[in-house]
């Protein structure tokens, strides 16, 4: 599905292990990118699925009432792109309209619409990685001067250290600040 829309991008509200994020979603060639994964791939683990709410501002079963007649993919497809949405529903086996479906197939377009269940293979690694997870202990470094308790001397800062911030310059931000406290112990 990714592959064929590669480049398409609507605002979604992704749910990982518990975490929940509202941005842009974005398909490309390789899959899912986009703030939103980007952000929820600090909690996602491998085998664990990811809930992605492609209306996460409006409620589907109303959407679809209000033009009961037409069919899911005219209906989304004024909300996401009619390429996404016909190839959308298309997977999904939604080609009845909202009045036609039995009330099982209504309650599973409104469900997939509003918790689509995807299982990421994998990310993109190291290489196209925009977040980090993992690395020097917290406890084993001073909090003061980023000095390593067990070896005088040895000091850590930056993402080097098991501290992950969200997109938006969280990051950068402890890379300067640890970078300053390390800097004026030495």
């Amino acid at each position: 599905l990714c592959c064929d829309q590669s480049g398409f991008s609507l605002p979604a509200r992704l749910t990982c292990n518990g975490t929940t994020f509202d941005d842009a979603l974005l398909l490309t060639h390789h899959g899912l990118s986009g703030p939103v994964a980007l952000q929820a791939s600090n909690y996602w683990l491998p085998g664990s699925s990811v809930s992605i709410n492609l209306l996460p501002d409006q409620d589907p079963v109303a959407l679809f009432e209000a033009a009961s007649g037409r069919l899911p993919a005219q209906v989304l497809g004024r909300q996401w792109s009619k390429r996404f949405a016909r190839a959308w529903c298309a997977r999904h086996g939604f080609g009845k309209p909202w009045a036609e479906s039995s009330r099982s197939e209504m309650d599973r377009l409104a469900a997939t619409v509003s918790g689509w269940t995807v299982y990421p293979v994998g990310t993109g690694g190291y290489d196209k990685a925009e977040i980090t997870v993992g690395g020097v202990d917290t406890q084993a470094l001073s909090s003061k001067t980023m000095e390593a308790k067990s070896v005088p001397g040895l000091f850590f800062v930056g993402e080097v250290i098991d501290v992950t911030g969200w997109l938006g310059g969280y990051n950068f931000q402890w890379a300067w600040a640890s970078g300053i406290a390390a800097g004026e112990a030495i």
